[in-house]
């Protein structure tokens, strides 16, 4: 309901701005209202796309943990958050939001295994500690998961704000620590 009202405000505000264009000519060309909505409108994409960009998570090498696989997967994990910002941000329809949140849940329990397996395979010390932040942030995520059921725009926003916090500090934070341990047995 809340993005509508937005794709509805913002569509407003274009249809009036033309509005006091085509209405700001008619008192003359050099009229300066109709050239100020002009910029305005010209504007607004830029605007829109600075605004926006900040929601959204990219990969930078601060982030590898030096291993491949596991690169990849993180990787993947920050287009499934992204995906899902776009399903909060504009109206792409609730089946869309419902698939971009289950295959990033689905995909992030994937990942959590295949770290946990290769951690348990070369006896990684703080196992024990990493799996329990993963078994963690999964219970928390339930919990947002039952929330959102109940009453999907009041859960949406503060669970994915949960999501790329969390994944973005855990990929650079305690998946750095695994990760020397890690290519010091071998691990590509």
């Amino acid at each position: 309901m809340r993005k509508s009202l937005q794709t509805f405000g913002l569509s407003l505000f274009i249809v009036l701005a033309f509005l006091v264009i085509g209405i700001g000519f008619l008192f003359g060309i050099d009229n300066p209202v109709p050239w100020i909505m002009i910029i305005v409108l010209a504007a607004l994409p830029v605007i829109h796309k600075k605004i926006t960009s900040r929601q959204f998570v990219s990969w930078d090498d601060s982030l590898s943990v030096g291993i491949q696989a596991i690169d990849d997967e993180h990787q993947k994990l920050l287009t499934l958050i992204n995906n899902l910002q776009t399903a909060v941000l504009y109206p792409t329809g609730e089946s869309f939001e419902r698939h971009a949140l289950s295959e990033l849940v689905d995909y992030t329990k994937y990942h959590f295994r295949r770290e946990e397996e290769l951690m348990q395979e070369y006896d990684y010390p703080e196992y024990e500690l990493h799996k329990r932040q993963h078994h963690e942030m999964i219970e928390r995520v339930l919990v947002f998961l039952d929330a959102y059921e109940k009453d999907r725009e009041a859960t949406i926003d503060e669970m994915t704000v949960f999501l790329k916090t969390w994944l973005t500090n855990h990929i650079a934070g305690t998946d750095q620590k695994y990760s020397q341990f890690l290519r010091d047995k071998g691990v590509r």
